[in-house]
């Protein structure tokens, strides 16, 4: 018998991961905090709980993606909230990226209410979540994620198990801190060869094809010349804010641990400047065109 899966918080993640799942058949129910969000989802055959204790009470599996831990804390232990519902006997996956404590103490308070809990936030954004192709990154007991795996590995294309609860949120962090460093990098080099009023698109190319070129310059490369040229995506995958956050969290979760990040800690900065010139909420792509605002860039 197929599992009842519930899913609270239908940003941009949480929705791609639900419509994933009703794609493949699956019994989806949803809840957000703001209720007009989960219509293309009940249109699409999802039922929508009135609240987060409702969506616990009523499923089998519970999915959490949520902005960062006062998110979490508002919808587990707020009025209503998860933790009220009936977790006797479930399990919950929560997908947030934040600092490993969080989960740690969130599973605490499952395990207290009689449930079981992995954390397990995903590599990707919301293209390779709508094609069940995000990187999972599991921590909990062996047995719980057992439990998870069959629904995990319908949205991921690889699930790695890197130790108990809070584990993966160490990995995610991880696994991030190169890439988001990586567009300010990104945009610094683009100031350096501005001067040459190359195409956007043949500077991508370029890039890519060296020692120096992530996978994002060949997966986003086409959104990224688009950027470079003035066009904006049609819409956000991930936006500057989002990865301003957990920068943050990283910086703060390595000086928990007496540890100094300074080029992470840099980026933030640049991160932070960016926000504040009032860009957080575009497109991770268009951290590019900083760098081709403040050089004088002049596209050919």
């Amino acid at each position: 018998m197929l599992l009842k899966i519930g899913i609270a918080g239908t940003g941009r993640m949480g929705a791609a991961i639900a419509a994933r799942l009703l794609g493949l058949g699956r019994e989806v129910a949803v809840w957000n905090r703001t209720a007009d969000r989960t219509r293309p989802l009940a249109e699409a055959g999802a039922s929508v709980a009135a609240s987060p204790a409702e969506l616990a009470t009523s499923v089998d599996i519970v999915i959490t993606i949520l902005t960062d831990a006062a998110a979490i804390e508002s919808v587990y232990a707020g009025a209503g909230g998860l933790l009220a519902g009936g977790l006797g006997g479930k399990l919950v996956v929560e997908m947030s990226t934040v600092r490993p404590e969080t989960e740690e103490t969130l599973a605490t308070r499952v395990r207290a209410k009689g449930g079981a809990m992995v954390d397990c936030p995903v590599g990707g954004s919301v293209g390779p979540a709508k094609e069940g192709k995000l990187f999972g990154f599991v921590g909990g007991d062996a047995d719980d994620v057992a439990r998870a795996r069959p629904v995990l590995e319908q949205l991921c294309r690889r699930v790695e198990h890197v130790g108990p609860v809070g584990a993966g949120a160490r990995m995610k962090l991880a696994i991030n801190l190169p890439l988001l460093v990586y567009w300010e990098a990104f945009a610094e080099a683009l100031a350096l060869i501005a001067p040459l009023g190359l195409e956007p698109a043949r500077v991508i190319d370029i890039l890519a094809d060296t020692s120096g070129g992530p996978n994002v310059l060949k997966t986003r490369g086409a959104a990224l010349a688009a950027a470079m040229g003035g066009t904006a995506p049609a819409s956000v995958s991930v936006d500057i804010e989002t990865m301003r956050k957990d920068l943050r969290t990283m910086v703060e979760e390595a000086a928990a641990a007496g540890l100094t990040l300074p080029v992470t800690a840099r980026a933030l900065d640049c991160y932070d400047a960016v926000a504040q010139a009032g860009e957080g909420g575009r497109d991770i792509t268009a951290f590019a065109t900083r760098a081709l605002s403040r050089s004088g860039y002049s596209r050919p």
